[in-house]
């Protein structure tokens, strides 16, 4: 293999790309928009949820106790309600995604202590939300009930028991429970895996739909060259999306790096060199630019999204689909940068899914290399 053949379709590539505004806005203006996009639609947070209510007793009690839902980040007020078709109207339309309803009496039976009752509702179309919301009301009504016991003990003169157990909560790694610090670096896979396919399924088989491939199967260029050199370029661009991508998240959307930045790209350029390698070989395989663009997203686009645990955590899929996707290499490649990303780790803890990344690459780079066939 002699490197100045490379670097001429190196700079082939190059000036194909530049000169066409379209590639180079795909490669570079796409990936920001999918990160914007992605970054601020895309959440995991149940905070605010629309609450409805009908407070038919009207007392302190029973204000005290909505107080208790509308003072917390989970729940904003969506309705005052004055009848329970109000409340739903309002949850059929999803103006609320939940109601309280207080019935009358509610103060008079928590005074005498006796049982109390309330209501909510919550609208189960979405499961995740509805769950959420329902673990937020019982933990409030739960924290006011506890109080009111305190109340009667102390008021009966009786010193309150110390509770038995006590749960002193810290998360690690995402103090804050933010999704978007667990979204953000997941989605860099994604876009990494997308973009590169896409390009580089249109390199070889543009030649063949231009009628330039004879040209190059005339000179003395050998197979690994002419895919090397076409690769290049191609990588450079997706190593600048990541470089991009990376400061994106950092200062715009404040996710913290605590890992080596070395590690994350040097692991990065070995991913990208992978799905390219995808992209390559469907270009060789098809020679047709719409078909091996449209194969590329379905190999890369759905497997990724949908099998790397990038959204949907892999032990909570079926069996099959677990087996499955230990085959798509995102999935190994999620997991690693957001260990590199949250919890700072090195290759002494990633170094099978780092083994795995290479031998991806390795494979199927030799795998286009096998499929290109320099002949007409």
């Amino acid at each position: 293999m002699r490197p100045l053949r490379v670097w001429a379709v190196a700079r082939k590539e190059f000036l194909h790309i530049l000169r066409d505004p379209r590639s180079l806005g795909m490669a570079i203006a796409l990936p920001m928009l999918q990160m914007v996009l992605f970054g601020y639609a895309l959440t995991l947070d149940v905070d605010r949820v629309p609450l409805g209510l009908w407070d038919q007793d009207q007392t302190p009690a029973s204000r005290e106790l909505v107080s208790r839902f509308l003072g917390s980040r989970y729940f904003s007020l969506g309705l005052l309600a004055e009848s329970y078709g109000e409340l739903e109207k309002a949850i059929d339309k999803g103006d609320v995604l939940a109601a309280l309803i207080l019935p009358r009496g509610f103060s008079a039976r928590v005074e005498s202590a006796r049982d109390a009752s309330v209501q909510f509702i919550v609208d189960g179309s979405d499961s995740n939300t509805a769950t959420l919301a329902l673990g937020y009301a019982e933990a409030v009504v739960s924290g006011y009930s506890r109080e009111l016991v305190l109340y009667e003990i102390r008021k009966a003169g009786i010193r309150p028991p110390k509770e038995p157990l006590m749960l002193h909560f810290r998360a690690w790694f995402n103090e804050e429970l933010q999704s978007r610090n667990y979204i953000i670096p997941g989605l860099i896979a994604v876009i990494m895996n997308v973009i590169a396919a896409l390009l580089t399924s249109l390199t070889v088989a543009r030649e063949w739909e231009n009628g330039t491939m004879e040209q190059l199967i005339s000179t003395p260029l050998k197979g690994p060259e002419l895919l090397l050199g076409k690769l290049f370029p191609y990588f450079c661009v997706g190593m600048l999306d990541v470089l991009l991508a990376v400061v994106m998240g950092r200062y715009v959307f404040g996710v913290p790096l605590r890992g080596s930045p070395a590690l994350l790209f040097i692991m990065a350029g070995v991913f990208l060199v992978g799905v390219l390698s995808i992209g390559m070989f469907l270009s060789v395989f098809t020679k047709s630019q719409l078909l091996s663009s449209q194969a590329a997203m379905v190999i890369t686009y759905l497997p990724a999204l949908l099998l790397s645990g990038y959204i949907f955590a892999i032990q909570n899929m079926p069996p099959a689909l677990q087996v499955i996707s230990r085959i798509v290499p995102a999935r190994y490649f999620v997991k690693l940068i957001r260990s590199i990303y949250l919890k700072g780790l090195g290759l002494e803890v990633l170094a099978l899914e780092a083994g795995l990344l290479v031998l991806f690459a390795s494979g199927v780079a030799l795998l286009a290399n096998l499929a290109f066939k320099k002949k007409m």
